[in-house]
């Protein structure tokens, strides 16, 4: 009973010393195509691990054998890679891949719209731009406006008046888009 007990103890230690032997021999290579197929370093890390893993009973075999070790192992990685591919896509999932063509809106009509505007704001009379900067950009009543300009509220509501007609007809001529 004791040399049995002996005996697979050593056999756990011959198994240990191949598995050893096996990692340091393949483990490069493994992970190197692993990633290739994976596109993820992580990933490919814990397929290797677990190709090893289902290496270790099977050593000797493998190292008694003709077989090539590295093509077996190269098999088990593939294998794995593939037991995970479509266990990802039975659950729509993507494994390794990242996402690179990510669909953003659309922005270029604001642009646009942005760009003519400007340009209409510097066709008007620096009075004109300065009243509709305070009234419609930063949301000051009249009252504020024509304290802050020194001017009297008549005028300011005057100026507004006509800047804003002024942008219309513009606007109307197809200088500027409306928002869709």
């Amino acid at each position: 009973m004791t040399t049995t007990s002996h005996a697979g103890t050593a056999s756990a230690a011959d198994r240990g010393q191949l598995l050893h032997t096996m990692m340091s021999d393949h483990a490069k290579a493994l992970l190197a195509y692993a990633e290739k197929l994976l596109n993820d370093r992580h990933t490919a890390e814990d397929i290797v691990q677990e190709a090893l893993i289902r290496a270790w009973p099977h050593a000797e075999r493998l190292y008694s054998t003709e077989g090539s070790v590295r093509g077996w192992l190269l098999k088990v990685i593939r294998n794995l890679v593939v037991d995970r591919m479509r266990s990802a896509a039975a659950r729509h999932e993507t494994v390794g891949a990242e996402v690179r063509d990510v669909c953003l809106p659309d922005h270029s009509g604001a642009v646009l719209t942005s760009v003519e505007a400007t340009d209409l704001l510097r066709q008007l009379s620096p009075e004109h731009r300065e009243v509709l900067l305070h009234t419609c950009m930063y949301g000051s009543t009249a009252q504020e406006t024509a304290r802050i300009l020194g001017i009297p509220v008549g005028t300011v509501k005057s100026r507004r008046h006509y800047a804003l007609n002024i942008l219309r007809a513009k606007a109307g001529q197809g200088r500027l888009r409306p928002e869709p």
